[in-house]
This record gives structure tokens, sequence and C-alpha cells, in this order.
């Protein structure tokens, strides 16, 4: 299964977000990559790992791509999508 999103957080994919994101990736039994919405599948890198998720360098607006699969596949998409269109308040 795999899902675009647009990426909300004004810090984009990086520091806080990316935080999150990882750490939701990893409430689930799904094996999760993700990557900027133009680059393929030789952009894709482990959803688990918060260097390789700063690495990719995604800013806010910018499209990435998630691809997920195993049992919790569709929780996980959707736990996600959730994580990279809510703005991050700050404080």
């Amino acid at each position: 299964m795999e899902r675009t999103v647009a990426v909300v957080p004004e810090a984009g994919l990086h520091a806080r977000p990316a935080s999150k994101f990882v750490q939701t990736v990893n409430q689930y039994d799904a094996t999760v990559t993700v990557g900027r919405a133009d680059d393929g599948d030789d952009g894709m890198v482990d959803a688990n790992s918060m260097l390789a998720v700063t690495g990719l360098n995604v800013e806010h607006g910018e499209s990435v791509r998630i691809v997920a699969e195993g049992a919790d596949a569709s929780e996980a998409l959707d736990a996600l999508e959730t994580v990279l269109t809510t703005p991050v308040e700050e404080g």
C-alpha cells in the first residue's frame, strides 16, 4: 500500500516532526519506507530511522511517498498521514 502526502509542518520532515514520524512508524506491525514523491523507488529510505528520514531534507509543502507492507499497513499509513498533515505547535 502507498500514499502520497504533502508535508504541512513548517519545519518540514526535520526535528520534532521527523521524531514523531519515526515514533509512529515503530508503533505498527508494518515495514514502512518514505521518500520524496518525485524521486521514485531509488529515493526511498527506511522510515524507522531518524537519520534516514531527516536525511531526505524534505521541506514544508513538499510531497512524500509513503509505502507500507504488513499486517498494520493501512493503519500505519493513516497515522503517518496525520503526522505529516498536522502543524507542529511551537512552545
